[in-house]
């Protein structure tokens, strides 16, 4: 089982770059299961629609995740409790529309994606760990799902590399979102999990993480009295993410290795 983790998708130009290439890279590097984290893929930087959404599933994305941002663009509160494929952070205070958890099947197989907020610098939530805990003692790999995928959007790298100890040995990959840089990180833990600290964004890297990068210096250094809001750079993509392959046995990781498509990482 061959699993591919794409990072938080921004803006039209990462969108763009998602709907034209997954199909074409999901056959030569022979993915069974795509999961993206879309929760800044509309123009402006921030949310999603549905329309956005159904141009990635018939893209070959399989399941979307989200973070922060999911309710910035109001329709997806409606859509997201009819259409199970699109998740939200499961510890977000309750009740909350959708569902932070889903069981999806493939090739007669179970993948559970499990979808986590952080705490630190974040959204005020529930306790991410203690939320984890409640999952872990009430859902186990290899008895309610063949394979786990954690996705945590957090802030701070220690947050998410102590999520990540947390579910070794229970999830087949843990991965983090919401930083929109790739970490240099992508490993298996002591007790077979996959991890990487950030999956990256997909998205224009001539930015400061996907958004202009002029008007981000001009908001920094305080040159306008009244500054911009933030607006993504339209410039060409990368897709960034994670790639692992998963012990049909164990369900937990056999190999994983970051994924990066496109040019603008490679140093010149």
């Amino acid at each position: 089982m061959r699993i591919l983790f794409l990072g938080d998708v921004v803006g039209s130009s990462g969108c763009s770059k998602l709907v034209e290439n997954l199909p074409i890279q999901k056959k030569q590097r022979k993915i069974d299961f795509v999961i993206v984290n879309g929760e800044n893929a509309h123009e402006s930087g921030v949310g999603l629609t549905q329309t956005i959404c159904e141009n990635f599933f018939s893209s070959g994305v399989d399941v979307i995740t989200s973070g922060n941002h999911i309710w910035d663009q109001k329709e997806i509160m409606k859509y997201i409790e009819n259409e199970k494929r699109l998740l939200r952070p499961k510890n977000f205070f309750e009740p909350s529309p959708g569902k932070g958890f889903g069981i999806f099947n493939v090739n007669d197989l179970r993948i559970g994606v499990l979808n986590l907020l952080g705490n630190v610098f974040m959204k005020k939530s529930n306790d991410v760990f203690e939320i984890a805990n409640k999952f872990l003692n009430k859902f186990k790999l290899k008895k309610d799902f063949d394979f786990l995928v954690v996705d945590f959007h957090g802030e701070i790298t220690s947050e998410k590399n102590a999520i990540g100890h947390y579910f070794d040995g229970k999830a087949s990959l843990v991965v983090g979102t919401h930083t929109h840089i790739p970490t240099n990180d992508a490993r298996i833990l002591q007790n077979g999990t996959a991890y990487q600290t950030d999956a990256g964004m997909c998205g224009d890297y001539d930015s400061v993480i996907g958004m202009n990068k002029n008007n981000s210096l001009n908001r920094f250094m305080k040159k306008d009295k009244v500054s911009v809001k933030h607006f993504p750079a339209i410039g060409d993509s990368m897709l960034c993410g994670v790639i692992v392959e998963c012990n049909l046995e164990t369900g937990l990781a056999s190999k994983v290795e970051s994924y990066i498509f496109g040019d603008q990482l490679k140093n010149s």
